[in-house]
């Protein structure tokens, strides 16, 4: 028979893992300039500081969706380290 109390001890590590995780990516900041567009946002992805200059709204979407594409391939890498806690919970091996 499991230990339902086992889970439980599992959860609350996994949810503290993910709490420094998020703190983690909160202090990561990426710089992004693409199109004369220059963007700084965390890895959690709120966006610090965007500079125009002047350019078209096409430019400044590019940008942001380039800002927004490195951020989440950071939080990727990041919470693959979290995975063999879940695999583990979830019944994998």
């Amino acid at each position: 028979m499991r230990n339902p109390f086992g889970q439980i001890g599992e959860l609350k590590k996994m949810r503290d893992q993910a709490m420094q995780i998020q703190r983690l990516l909160a202090a990561e900041i990426i710089d992004v300039e693409k199109h004369g567009v220059e963007i700084k946002i965390s890895g959690d992805q709120k966006i610090q500081e965007l500079k125009t200059n002047d350019r078209s709204d096409s430019d400044i979407k590019d940008a942001v969706n380039e800002a927004i594409k490195k951020s989440q391939e950071i939080a990727a890498k990041k919470l693959a380290g979290m995975q063999g806690g879940l695999s583990g919970l979830l019944g994998g091996s």
